[in-house]
């Protein structure tokens, strides 16, 4: 059989269709694999994708960050207002305290400012010499009082003996229990009249002089 040889522009046309078809083919295996990859994202992207997802912040006790947040703020506010509370009931305990005190002040300072009130006579004398002795501890009873002014005066505050040898020395004895004057000027007690006819001056030496001779005035039953 006779060879032959196409002519060059058949040759070539059907290379170009061959190449047309498999272009296709090429193109259109190139389009599904490109839709299957933008289906079906990358792991990279996946992550990216879950990257951005917003995450809220969780406290220990299970709670959102911000409702925690919120609850100490409101326990905090309660703490301050129990602080404030404990410190208005010590405030108000310190001031009861500080008025109790000064209402007991008061009553002292008025108590100091009123003396005790003593009947002006015989048995006012004699209890108010006794409250002097024993606040100095000069010993002594109202009796042992009583008995010995009775005898040395008869209760007469003015009395003097103008008889006896003090009165021949120039010293009478005067008073409720007939004290000479040096006698009352060396066993004075501090806080009575320096006058040796005062009732109370003159009770209250004449008790500190027995005392310190006799040990009581109690103990004297006779001119002393």
């Amino acid at each position: 059989m006779p060879s032959f040889t196409l002519p060059r522009t058949a040759r070539t046309a059907r290379i170009t269709g061959t190449h047309k078809v498999a272009t296709a083919f090429l193109l259109a295996v190139g389009a599904t694999t490109a839709v299957a990859a933008t289906a079906t994202p990358s792991t990279a992207q996946t992550a990216s994708a879950h990257g951005s997802i917003a995450v809220k912040p969780v406290s220990a006790n299970g709670l959102p960050a911000t409702a925690k947040a919120k609850a100490d703020g409101a326990k905090t506010h309660i703490e301050a207002a129990k602080s404030v509370t404990d410190r208005i009931k010590v405030t108000a305990v310190a001031e009861q305290d500080h008025t109790a005190k000064q209402a007991a002040n008061r009553s002292t300072e008025r108590k100091a400012v009123t003396p005790k009130q003593y009947a002006n006579n015989l048995d006012g004398w004699i209890r108010e010499a006794l409250d002097i002795m024993d606040a100095k501890g000069i010993p002594g009873s109202y009796e042992g009082l009583h008995r010995n002014i009775m005898r040395e005066s008869s209760g007469n505050p003015n009395a003097v003996n103008d008889w006896d040898i003090n009165a021949i020395n120039g010293i009478p004895s005067k008073g409720l229990l007939q004290v000479i004057q040096p006698t009352f000027d060396t066993y004075h007690v501090a806080g009575t009249p320096h006058n040796l006819t005062d009732p109370v001056a003159n009770i209250t030496a004449a008790a500190n002089y027995a005392a310190d001779r006799y040990g009581s005035i109690d103990n004297v039953n006779s001119a002393y």
